[in-house]
């Protein structure tokens, strides 16, 4: 999570929910407003507030649009980091993925975020190359096709 966000949950966690799920819109990191896709989300809790993972994605069809870098975003907070919880949440969210009819998913993460990318693998991520990252000037994200797996 942002910093901004990590603000704005411990200042108001009622309203920071309320506005991440209830808004019809999502601010990109140029400051753009664009159409909040349709999603899944999940808080990850051991019995305390560990993280949130997602799966946004358009009905029908594995396209997503360019404002999208990839279906799933998940992150844990720093105090809770390398225990497996993205590893075994990212596992999880893989039948939800199955039961709205995707076989595969587009999963990225920052060139520098050795943890991320280490989730993606153990989940079967595939490299498929890199895109520039728009929130980071010179950095890029790291692609990954993940496979949904078994019903």
């Amino acid at each position: 999570m942002s910093a901004e966000q990590l603000h704005q949950l411990r200042r108001d966690p009622e309203r920071f929910l309320h506005d991440l799920y209830h808004s019809p819109t999502i601010r990109l990191p140029d400051g753009r407003h664009v159409p909040r896709l349709p999603a899944h989300d999940f808080w990850i809790s051991d019995g305390e507030f560990c993280g949130r993972i997602g799966f946004r994605f358009q009905p029908g069809t594995e396209e997503l649009p360019p404002t999208a870098y990839g279906h799933i975003g998940y992150t844990i907070v720093p105090w809770k980091q390398r225990r497996g919880y993205a590893s075994q949440a990212l596992g999880m969210i893989l039948s939800v993925v199955r039961s709205e009819g995707f076989s595969r998913v587009l999963i990225t993460c920052d060139d520098d975020n050795e943890g991320s990318r280490k989730v993606i693998l153990a989940n079967g991520g595939v490299p498929d190359g890199m895109v520039p990252h728009l929130g980071r000037p010179g950095r890029l994200k790291l692609r990954f096709w993940v496979p949904a797996g078994e019903p």
